[in-house]
């Protein structure tokens, strides 16, 4: 076991030294330029809105107590007096940029990380499949431990600088330290939104006339958004993807820490336990290590069919590994017997309890996980049956694409929904905290899958633009294809983790509200249901018709150029490619506000106005809607992309009556695809930031909500 460790560990350092992870070639600097030239633009946006959104909470929170510097009461003890609301108000300003930071760090750096494999993995693709695979997965996993690490070891160092202040306060610090998931959760929402609609753009683009008028192969580097389309799967796939991830994780921590500083520990001052969500984190980065020993030096792949069920023996591995790691902290950690906050009381806990309350959020999301690949995966019937509808042309295909996408929600809410009931159950809202965080706590495995299908998709870019080898294109494709499945892994997990967090955030917020019972039967909380549950409706037109006013624009470049510069179809002359990475930059950076800015803006004006009811209705109802649009629309996507795969590949007797390229049934499944495409990279994977933002928005700002909101029902009455 430490052989292969210390091996593993010099490759990597020695890899990063000599550059052999880094390679480089022409069309991989172009790809770098663009990726790190978009997130430069994009932040230059978004550090604008970081800093006016930081007065805000700053001007919000202070002005609940007047800006007041006297000790108050405590919110959950009356007995205690606790640190001024404008001590609030600072550290929570300053929690809001560091997770803002911290999330910026992680997607700039894990894009940096995946551009420069890209080349490497192509190159590697000479000698085999297997060393292909290798250096894929491990730059993948190079970043999944550099995410996990980064969110991790800022908010243990912003935990104990705040204590210097805060003292023995821990209900005040932990109210304070929810900025941090939201500064998080923010970033990640431009990250996902601007990128995604970044990627799209270029996609549909270089599909519809690339593709589907000229009939070239994909990545052809005649086409003039071939580039613009590598670029966006890092800055869609890898920067969006960590940030999102990153947020996820910011909050259900959050959530954990706010509940239990209330709890038996907080009130025992009891610092190991306290830490006990900190402490699965930990544990879990051990253990995605050792897991990641399996896909790289214990087994060796060594043909096509091993790399899918390689990617899934990590998903398991590491979950059989973590409850194993879950039961010894909750052993170590935890007293045998405790209490958690329950809604104003305080509710006895067993240690072997909260130990289930981690081990359900953990299998759930390995239950989510593999009817994600079943649903998605060219290896099983459902996307093989969407491949075989397109025999009868493009509308069949999108029909059995929409009705497969519905079918996959249900198995994955009878887990979220079983999950739900046993850890509440056990631990109340603290023990749904820490199955969000259970089902997370393997996420350096996850985004190591995750970031491996961007790496593979974009070195087989770079095998199609550079001339090399058909074998070479074949082995990246076959890498691709896979890492379209565990793509969409990666995306039910966050879809998975975001419900449990939510639900978390949403508890968290009632209690710091006062409220002492959510009555859907009640007007207030009844109008808040409806137009919650209306949101990622809205949300999601809004991001949709931003990826095809992008893509509009686009096809009409690549047309102009194909028809307007003398050779480039046959070779002889080069497309312009910095005018369509232009436009996606342009185009990106311009719709990403909007969708933006209802999401921030929503709790913001329905607690000022309507006060903290209305507005826990509006965050019930978006969690329950957005959870089901979310896993609906993102393996919809998933399956329509693998369908047009499938057919593509032509690996068997059926796919082979399908194609081959350019035949009628792969022509409508490029459309299935095409339409997939915002579905499955943007406004599926944004949703889950909607649902999250929004709660976690609310608990920040709760205390000014419970204070002056509902201003129009006091204007009324």
């Amino acid at each position: 076991m430490v052989k292969p460790f210390v091996c593993f560990v010099c490759h990597i350092l020695l890899s990063l030294i000599s550059g052999e992870v880094f390679g480089f070639s022409k069309f991989e600097c172009l790809d770098v330029t663009g990726a790190t030239s978009f997130l430069y633009t994009e932040y230059q946006y978004v550090g604008i809105f970081m800093v006016a959104f930081a007065i805000l909470i700053f001007v919000f929170l202070g002005s609940v107590e007047g800006f007041s510097t006297k000790s108050q009461p405590c919110s959950y003890n009356k007995g205690e007096m606790c640190k001024p609301a404008l001590a609030n108000a600072i550290f929570s300003t300053i929690s809001f940029l560091l997770g803002g930071l911290t999330s910026l760090l992680s997607g700039f750096l894990g894009m940096k990380i995946a551009t420069y494999a890209n080349a490497r993995t192509t190159l590697e693709a000479r000698k085999g499949v297997g060393k292909a695979f290798i250096t894929a997965f491990r730059s993948g996993a190079v970043m999944g431990f550099l995410l996990a690490a980064n969110g991790l070891l800022v908010l243990y160092i912003a935990i104990n600088l705040f204590k210097i202040y805060y003292g023995d306060d821990w209900e005040g610090l932990f109210e304070a330290i929810t900025g941090y998931g939201l500064g998080g959760s923010s970033i990640a929402l431009f990250g996902r939104v601007g990128g995604g609609i970044y990627t799209k753009a270029a996609d549909v683009g270089a599909d519809l006339v690339g593709k589907v008028e000229r009939g070239i192969p994909e990545d052809d580097p005649r086409n003039p958004a071939v580039i613009a389309d590598n670029v966006g799967d890092n800055v869609g796939d890898i920067a969006g993807m960590g940030a999102d991830l990153f947020g996820s994780y910011a909050e259900s921590s959050c959530a954990a820490l706010v509940v239990s500083s209330i709890s038996s520990f907080g009130i025992n001052h009891d610092m190991t336990a306290m830490f006990y969500p900190l402490i699965i984190s930990s544990i879990g980065i051990l253990v995605c290590l050792i897991t990641t020993l399996f896909a790289t030096d214990f087994f060796e792949i060594k043909a096509v069919k091993e790399i899918e069920p390689a990617l899934k023996k990590q998903l398991i591995i590491s979950t059989i590994l973590m409850t194993a790691g879950i039961a010894f902290v909750s052993w170590i950690a935890l007293p045998s017997s405790f209490t958690i906050f329950n809604f104003g009381s305080q509710k006895v806990v067993k240690n072997w309890q909260l130990f289930l309350c981690v081990g359900a959020g953990l299998w759930a999301g390995l239950i989510i996980g593999f009817v994600t690949e079943y649903y998605t995966s060219n290896t099983y019937s459902p996307v093989q049956d969407v491949a075989d509808s397109c025999r009868t042309g493009a509308a069949t295909n999108v029909i059995f694409g929409l009705a497969l996408g519905y079918k996959s929600v249900i198995i994955p809410i009878f887990a979220i929904a079983v999950s739900i009931f046993v850890s509440f159950s056990f631990a109340a809202m603290y023990g749904i905290a820490v199955a969000a965080l259970g089902m997370l706590s393997t996420i350096a495995t996850g985004l190591a899958i995750d970031a491996y299908g961007p790496i593979s998709d974009n070195a087989g870019g770079i095998a199609e633009m550079a001339g090399m080898s058909h074998r070479i294109r074949e082995r990246t494709d076959a890498l691709d294809a896979a890492g379209n499945t565990t793509a969409a892994i990666g995306k039910g997990f966050a879809i998975g983790s975001a419900a449990l967090v939510s639900l978390a955030l949403f508890g968290a917020f009632v209690s710091r509200a006062a409220i002492s019972t959510v009555d859907v039967l009640t007007p207030k909380v009844f109008i808040g249901l409806l137009v919650g549950a209306m949101l990622p409706y809205w949300f999601s037109a809004m991001t949709m018709k931003s990826v095809g006013s992008a893509a509009l624009k686009m096809v009409e470049e690549v047309r102009r150029q194909f028809n307007t510069i003398p050779g480039l179809m046959e070779g002889t002359a080069k497309p312009d490619y910095a005018t369509c990475v232009k436009i996606s930059t342009d185009a990106s950076i311009k719709e990403m506000i909007p969708p933006g800015a209802l999401v921030m803006l929503t709790p913001l004006i329905v607690g000022t106005l309507l006060g903290v009811e209305t507005l826990a209705g509006v965050l019930a109802g978006s969690l329950v809607s957005g959870v089901q649009i979310a896993i609906s629309a993102s393996n919809t996507g998933g399956a329509w992309d693998n369908a047009k795969k499938y057919i593509e590949a032509g690996a068997s007797e059926h796919a082979k009556t399908l194609g081959p390229k350019g035949s009628d049934p792969h022509k409508a499944a490029v459309i299935g695809d095409t339409i997939g495409d915002p579905l499955k990279d943007t406004s599926g994977p944004s949703l889950n930031i909607l649902i999250k933002l929004m709660a976690v928005e609310s608990l920040v700002f709760a205390p000014f909500f419970a204070a002056h909101g509902g201003l129009l029902f006091k204007i009324w009455n």
